[in-house]
């Protein structure tokens, strides 16, 4: 123990007011003033500071005396048998309250889902729940340690001014989040009012959005395929609305730095989202203008297909070769579009082929068996009839164009390829040749029909 020098305290008058010494050292002056301001007389003021100064220089010299170190030692091992005991509880302890976690995760998943594939998420779950688990032991663990070296070194007065820079660098922003927590619940009370005022009015708006799409609430031209969008497009709206509400209570959007990162995001929204944008708008023309209904058939450029989906940005069709085609909406307004389902009259869709013959055969026989072929090929319709339109005068030929009507616009690659083979059957059987040569001399004798066509084709012999 270190041997201290007794001090005799004095107070003696001075011309500033009383000054209090030790063993004739002057330690500090009480003065009118600090009377005044104390609202109590200058000798009791002085009488006090000496004896706050007697109790100071007392607590200093006996937190430095043997006593107290044997003190402050019992004190750090009582922390130190805690903590170990704690630490002893927590390696022990620690991987049983994980699996414990982790089971009882998995019996929430299974008490609802019992199919394998429930299990497996639940499985998948429970890991992701026990790794969280594990890091939140570590963190609080590591916590304790740091409360733990701060109590013992708090413990022994040599020590107490690194305890304080520890407590200084952590326990300090510590409260001053959870004061900073406490003045900022009124703007978090009115976020969580936005909050629950917008969830609300979603859930109301998809409740009307259901009775819609059930038929239990009519509404004059307002189209089935319109109602997903429709509520797509108006909780974006309403969402977008509640932020504009919400942002002056977000913690730090008055500052600077909050006002500049917003503005720097919405510059690389606008500069990056031109294309975005466009199909956006794309898509909402092509759901409202009615040219294109889920389950139509169309032609999108050299694409033809079954429209599958129609999204904001895509319109999803399923090809003929039963291929999934992605089409930008943008593309799709952009482009001529063939709607093979839609109908415009009671007469169908008009298929049509082109076939070219020789000057030398007679039109009317070729007209007369395009028109069979077409009668023979299946989803064609007989009324109104068939008809033969001649689309070219080519250099060796003439392009005899079939048309019929059909209500199947969704078979037109069969249709289609029947008819062709139809049209090769009913000119093999009536002898007439479909290629025609190109040019190599000119004939002896001019390319013009020979025979009389009596009006009568050859019938197709039974097997």
């Amino acid at each position: 123990m270190p041997e201290f020098v007794q001090l005799e305290y004095e107070i003696r008058e001075d011309d500033r007011g009383l000054a209090i010494l030790a063993n004739g050292r002057l330690l500090t002056v009480t003065t009118n003033a600090d009377a005044e301001w104390e609202q109590i007389s200058l000798v009791l003021l002085a009488e006090l500071h000496a004896e706050a100064i007697k109790r100071s220089v007392a607590g200093f010299r006996f937190g430095r005396s043997d006593e107290a170190l044997v003190e402050s030692a019992l004190v750090a091992v009582a922390w130190t048998v805690g903590f170990a005991l704690l630490t002893f509880l927590f390696l022990k302890g620690r991987t049983r309250l994980i699996q414990w976690i982790q089971r009882f995760t998995i019996k929430r998943f299974t008490r609802f889902e019992e199919a394998t594939n429930a299990v497996v998420k639940g499985q998948a779950v429970a890991q992701l729940v026990g790794f969280g688990a594990n890091m939140g032991l570590w963190i609080g663990y590591l916590f304790v340690f740091y409360y733990y070296l701060t109590f013992v070194l708090l413990s022994f007065v040599q020590t107490r001014p690194f305890a304080q820079l520890l407590l200084t660098y952590v326990s300090q922003p510590l409260m001053d989040v959870i004061f900073g927590v406490f003045s900022y619940l009124p703007n978090l009370i009115t976020l969580v009012i936005i909050l629950l005022v917008t969830r609300y009015l979603i859930k109301g708006l998809r409740l009307f959005m259901e009775n819609m799409e059930a038929g239990t609430i009519e509404w004059k031209n307002f189209e089935q395929s319109w109602i997903k969008p429709t509520f797509n497009i108006l909780r974006v709206l309403i969402i977008a609305i509640a932020i504009v509400f919400a942002y002056p209570h977000i913690p730090g959007s008055d500052s600077r730095a909050f006002q500049g990162l917003t503005i720097l995001a919405g510059l690389m929204v606008s500069m990056g989202s031109n294309t975005v944008v466009s199909n956006m708008m794309a898509g909402l023309f092509v759901i409202y203008r009615r040219s294109t209904n889920i389950g139509d058939r169309i032609k999108v450029g050299d694409q033809v297909g079954d429209v599958v989906e129609i999204k904001m940005m895509e319109t999803l069709i399923k090809s003929v070769k039963n291929e999934m085609v992605s089409i930008p909406n943008a593309q799709l307004l952009n482009s001529e579009v063939v709607n093979y389902t839609r109908k415009i009259d009671g007469r169908g869709l008009l298929v049509h082929t082109t076939v070219g013959i020789g000057y030398e055969e007679p039109q009317d026989k070729v007209e007369a068996m395009l028109i069979e072929a077409a009668k023979r090929t299946r989803d064609l319709k007989k009324t109104p009839s068939p008809f033969v339109l001649w689309a070219q005068l080519a250099d060796y030929a003439i392009n005899y164009q079939i048309n019929a009507f059909t209500t199947r616009g969704s078979s037109m690659p069969r249709i289609l390829s029947d008819l062709h083979r139809n049209i090769v059957d009913v000119f093999h059987e009536n002898g007439v040749q479909i290629m025609t040569p190109s040019y190599e001399a000119d004939p002896e004798a001019p390319k013009i029909p020979t025979e009389v066509w009596t009006g009568k084709l050859a019938v197709q012999k039974s097997p």
